[in-house]
């Protein structure tokens, strides 16, 4: 079933869609996945020559999620003991890295394609001494991890590049158990979406820097049509989207 939560303003409220039932594969345990690694280059990716850039951007002017996470996938405010969380497009680590401090109980993965962002995310891992919070080089739209692998899925500002939304939907589908829940942020307009695109650009143009980075100069927004329609696509148990201010979101349960 497709509802909506109440938002900043109420007029934002989302249009009520049923999504069918779905079966899924048995679960994997997450000690059983590739090991921590750097992976490929990225060369040709702005997010990995501007690295400090969008680490400012996501430490220092982006919306933290983190409450709204919690309150959306654990209504008692905690994790079950073992539960494992992935992050797909971790960059940083900002929300793992959290994540992981804020419950020790779990085991939390996060994945990104640019060695410099997963660099970052293993050091303020490290400065911050977790056990419990690891990350490794991974594509969203073709994920190394069995199916069923995962307790929860979270991931913040994913869409505005990827160039196959439909695809990373079905691998956030694949990798997760029955019963498993995912959170995705997504901002809402393309203006404000696109400052750190557009500024990575800009510095790269400054710098006479240019590889053919694969971004886009302007970040691809989704309206709520189309985000309910992207979320339509995999027989989620229950999908539930809801507008608060610049952002909009979804919460995503298997069956």
């Amino acid at each position: 079933m497709l509802k909506t939560f109440p938002s900043e303003p109420a007029a934002e409220l989302a249009e009520p869609t049923v999504l069918p039932l779905a079966q899924a594969a048995a679960v994997q345990a997450i000690s059983s996945a590739a090991p921590e690694e750097t992976g490929d280059a990225s060369s040709d990716s702005l997010f990995e020559h501007f690295a400090w850039l969008y680490i400012f951007c996501r430490e220092k002017l982006f919306r933290d999620d983190t409450e709204r996470m919690i309150a959306a996938l654990w209504s008692t405010g905690q994790p079950t003991p073992g539960e494992r969380l992935i992050e797909l497009g971790c960059g940083p680590g900002f929300y793992s890295c959290g994540l992981a401090k804020r419950f020790p109980q779990i085991s939390v993965l996060g994945v990104d394609r640019s060695p410099s962002q997963l660099s970052w995310a293993r050091e303020k891992r490290n400065s911050l001494g977790l056990t419990n919070c690891r990350f490794q080089s991974d594509n969203v739209l073709e994920l190394s991890h069995a199916d069923g692998t995962f307790d929860v899925l979270i991931a913040s500002r994913l869409f505005t590049v990827l160039p196959n939304r439909r695809r990373a939907v079905a691998e956030m589908f694949r990798v997760l158990r029955p019963g498993g829940r995912c959170f995705i942020a997504e901002p809402r307009w393309a203006f404000w979406a696109s400052i750190p695109l557009f500024t990575m650009w800009l510095l790269a143009g400054l710098t006479h820097f240019k590889n053919g980075y694969r971004e886009p100069i302007r970040a691809r927004v989704l309206s709520t049509r189309e985000m309910n329609r992207l979320f339509a696509t995999q027989p989620w148990k229950k999908v539930e989207t809801w507008r608060d201010g610049r952002y909009q979101y979804a919460l995503c349960e298997k069956d």
